[in-house]
């Protein structure tokens, strides 16, 4: 049905207004007429009626056609006016056209009326759509503007409400989001006056769920949704409106959701016009959902980027084809200490790059650039960084360049490898004293069965000679050298951790105060020695022995780095510490620890010497004044004992070791009394030496024969077997080397305990203590004698095993 035009008639006489009816009667238009004759009348008439077209005669009793004109053009703008008239000469009928006026009739040419009608109303719907038009175009632009600059949906979509409210009637509004992938529809915007419950849900019936299912706009009336819900395509959601107009969201021919605006006030409905607006402004509002979602996923894909390199081990730094940091990570800021801030803009040659590299990162660069070729690209290598202190580090590097329209982009991969390098020379160094320990614990035994021997008779061969006599000179030299051999074959077992301990719980303030005499004539007087020993000091679990040999050779160490003189200063404290790691990788774990620290005034080390301190052989003392072997002696005690060690020195400030040893519970043990220069004690008891070694097993016999004791001899464990099932007699003591070939000592001791439950055992070996485990398992507490050993020792040992309870 075609709509009705409406003709409001400004004319004082009934019959010509009468005529124009009839005249555009006969053009069939379908229209409507209202006649006003006073100026006050078409005011009412152009604010209630709302004319299409103004017909008015040119001349009134109290109004005229230029009034009229006047009038319309204020009050109802773009309402083409027609001028009516009996007689009109060409200059007013001009003017009027140059007012506004759409067309002129003569009255006795009515018959154009009809045709000059028709014509204002075309050029009336030409002008009012080039207005909605341009209207809808700069909405469109608006909200593209909108999409744009806004950052999130929070922010646009009310943005594009307020654009579409200036279309159409849209005081009630909402967009509706379908999630295809968990069957979700949500709201993200709404306005409504009555309903409230916009949750998110699975989709139903609802008309915004009919739009999304069908992709097609629906203006739905009162009696267009009683119509849909009798067939069952729709159920009434919420308040009913009066008009409900959806159209739908889409990218390319999928649905994403739904734009709706809806009425709840009579007067006030929708049509084509507004179907149309919501169907173009639709377009530009799913391209902007679209984007913001595009924009939304990549900050959340940046931001998980940008979490991974701020938490990557790898220093991540990206630089331009002309070197120039672009951006800077914060493992960037850790490993070489330039912050962001002050590192991005910058060339990175000048930044991390040694300056002797520098042009050779330059060539390479260039190269890249302008062959497509580098030799460090996706690979790694190890590389000289600079830190921003000046000092130069070890890097691993890789580079990966990636091409961004006509320009090269290089992200830099970067790890600090100063703590791998440290690990790899602390292996090295590992490896090196292993390999020494294994030829120390190699050839202990035949070596120490040679110096047995050598200071065996070297003993007996003294005991023969009388004062004065011009040999007995000659014995106490070779006899000295033979002690000092023993010596070192001792310092090589105890820096390789293979020596024979003896551990007891210790007091260590006790160990102090018992080489404090010692000291104080062994460092000189031009050296003032202080002990600070801390009070109800904890207990420890060591030899003290070789304890005592850790203070000594430190102390002599101290000593000579004080030619001058000094101050040697000997602390001991409880502490209980967390989880430590030194510069030098030394980590002491979690734990309580009693600590010794022996300082000096001395001229302290550099990084280079302190690095191999502990090595064995390393001295930095003239030739012939050490042997090189002191501190890994200490080294070597210390963590054969469970312990650690710190070092701190610097150039001319002397040097502190930190020794922390395991507290422990319990009492502390006595210390042993020194041994005297008492008469060697006797005995007359028969002892069995199962020794492999003939010259060792021959001294030891002779040298127990002649303190009384009756000896029996056997080669080795099988022929020890044998003596003890054919003798008769008691045996008091069995005296057996540890490691012999074929039947070992700890396992001889074992088979011969059920024959001989009386018979006590000392082993004795020139192997270290985990060598003898190889070849069986001594009992805890077993009495053991290490070779190489002296004849005064050899006898005193064996009365004290047989004096045993």
């Amino acid at each position: 049905m075609p709509a009705t035009v409406r003709i409001l008639i400004v004319e004082d006489d009934p019959q010509d207004a009468a005529l124009a009816e009839r005249e555009v009667r006969r053009a069939d238009i379908f229209c409507t007429f209202r006649r006003v004759e006073t100026r006050d009348d078409m005011a009412e008439a152009l604010r209630e009626f709302v004319p299409d077209v103004i017909l008015t005669d040119h001349s009134l009793p109290a109004f005229d056609a230029r009034s009229a004109l006047q009038l319309a053009q204020q009050l109802s703008p773009g309402t083409p006016v027609i001028v009516v008239t009996g007689r009109l000469g060409d200059e007013p009928a001009v003017q009027y056209l140059q007012a506004g006026a759409a067309d002129y009739i003569v009255k006795d040419q009515l018959h154009r009326l009809g045709p000059a009608l028709l014509r204002a109303l075309d050029t009336k719907r030409s002008r009012q759509a080039q207005a909605r038009a341009h209207q809808l175009q700069g909405a469109i632009y608006r909200i593209a503007q909108v999409a744009m600059s806004t950052p999130g949906l929070e922010e646009l979509l009310p943005a594009i409400h307020q654009i579409v409210g200036e279309l159409m009637p849209a005081r009630n509004f909402y967009i509706a989001l379908y999630d295809a992938a968990n069957d979700l529809l949500s709201f993200p915007y709404v306005v409504d006056e009555h309903d409230t419950d916009f949750s998110s849900k699975k989709p139903g019936k609802g008309l915004t769920e009919y739009v999304v299912r069908t992709g097609q706009p629906l203006l739905v009336t009162p009696e267009v949704q009683v119509e849909l819900e009798r067939r069952g395509e729709v159920e009434l959601v919420g308040a009913p409106s009066i008009d409900w107009l959806g159209v739908p969201l889409k990218i390319g021919d999928r649905a994403i959701g739904a734009l709706v605006a809806q009425t709840y006030t009579p007067g006030v409905r929708y049509g084509e016009r507004e179907k149309e607006i919501l169907q173009f402004v639709s377009t530009q509002v799913a391209m902007a959902i679209e984007r913001s979602h595009a924009e939304a996923d990549l900050r959340a894909s940046e931001a998980r980027l940008k979490a991974i390199i701020d938490a990557a081990l790898d220093a991540v730094i990206t630089m331009d084809g002309d070197g120039v940091v672009l951006s800077w990570s914060p493992q960037a800021e850790r490993v070489f200490g330039w912050p962001a801030s002050e590192a991005v803009g910058g060339k990175l040659s000048t930044t991390i790059i040694p300056p002797r590299y520098r042009e050779a990162h330059e060539r390479g660069l260039a190269h890249f650039l302008g062959t497509g070729e580098g030799p460090v690209l996706n690979q790694r290598i190890e590389i000289t960084g600079l830190r921003r202190d000046g000092r130069e580090i070890p890097v691993e590097l890789t580079i990966t360049p990636v091409r961004l329209g006509g320009a090269w982009l290089f992200s830099a991969f970067l790890r600090d490898i100063s703590e791998r390098k440290l690990l790899e020379a602390q292996l090295r160094q590992a490896q090196k004293m292993e390999a020494v320990g294994r030829l120390a614990g190699g050839i202990a035994h035949d070596f120490n069965n040679l110096l047995t021997a050598i200071i065996g008779y070297t003993d007996l061969a003294l005991a023969d000679l009388r004062e004065g006599d011009p040999m007995r000179q000659d014995m106490e030299e070779i006899l000295r050298a033979a002690h000092r051999a023993a010596g070192l074959t001792r310092q090589l077992l105890a820096f390789s951790r293979q020596q024979v301990l003896a551990p007891r719980v210790l007091d260590l303030n006790e160990v102090v105060q018992t080489v404090d005499k010692m000291l104080g004539r062994l460092v000189g007087e031009d050296i003032e020695l202080q002990s600070v020993l801390a009070p109800g000091l904890g207990h420890i679990k060591a030899d003290p022995g070789q304890l005592e040999q850790v203070i000594v050779n430190l102390a002599v160490n101290a000593r000579d780095a004080m030619p001058t003189g000094g101050k040697l200063t000997i602390e001991t404290a409880d502490v209980e510490m967390a989880e430590t790691r030194g510069r030098d990788l030394t980590t002491v774990p979690a734990g309580r620890y009693v600590m010794l620290a022996i300082t000096d005034s001395g001229t302290g080390m550099d990084e280079d010497t302190k690095a191999r301190i502990f090595e064995p052989f390393f001295t930095t003392k003239e030739q012939g004044k050490g042997t090189g072997l002191g501190l890994a002696t200490v080294y070597g005690i210390v963590k054969q004992s469970g312990g650690f060690i710190w070092v701190y020195s610097e150039p001319g400030h002397g040097t502190t070791f930190k020794i922390y040893l395991p507290r422990v519970e319990g009492a502390a043990d006595a210390l042993a009394p020194p041994v005297g220069t008492a008469a060697v004690p006797r005995g007359t008891e028969t002892v069995l030496i199962v020794e492999d070694e003939e010259a060792v097993r021959a001294l030891a016999k002779t040298a127990l024969a002649r303190k009384g004791y009756r000896v029996l001899e056997a080669a080795n464990g099988g022929e020890a077997l044998l003596l003890c099932e054919s003798e008769r007699a008691p045996i008091h003591l069995l005296v057996t080397d540890v490691v012999m070939p074929g039947l070992g000592g700890a396992d001889l001791a074992q088979r011969l305990a059920p024959l001989r439950s009386e018979m006590k055992v000392l082993f004795i070996s020139g192997y270290t203590d985990r060598a003898a485990a190889r070849h069986g398992t001594m009992q805890p507490g077993a009495a053991y004698l290490e070779k190489p050993f002296s004849l005064d020792a050899l006898a005193r040992k064996v009365r004290e095993v047989l004096d045993r309870e």
